[in-house]
């Protein structure tokens, strides 16, 4: 006997991708803020945008390894 092909969850599935968007987004934002009151703190003019470009790169490997995981399942 072969088995019936459980119906799709679109609703569980946008879910978790608009967790994944939100997730990057708070990431990148805190990064930001994180670097705006460390340049206040140390007068560096460049430490907000290397927090912010680290915040990027986090994201994007959260995002992709969510994904990759996502795929698997």
């Amino acid at each position: 006997m072969s088995k019936k092909p459980s119906p799709k969850k679109p609703l569980k599935n946008a879910a978790i991708f608009i967790g994944i968007g939100a997730e990057m987004g708070v990431i990148i934002f805190l990064s930001n803020y994180l670097g705006q009151w460390l340049e206040t703190e140390f007068l560096l003019a460049y430490l907000e945008d290397i927090s912010t470009l680290g915040g990027v790169f986090v994201a994007m490997f959260l995002v992709i390894y969510r994904v990759n995981r996502f795929n698997k399942k």
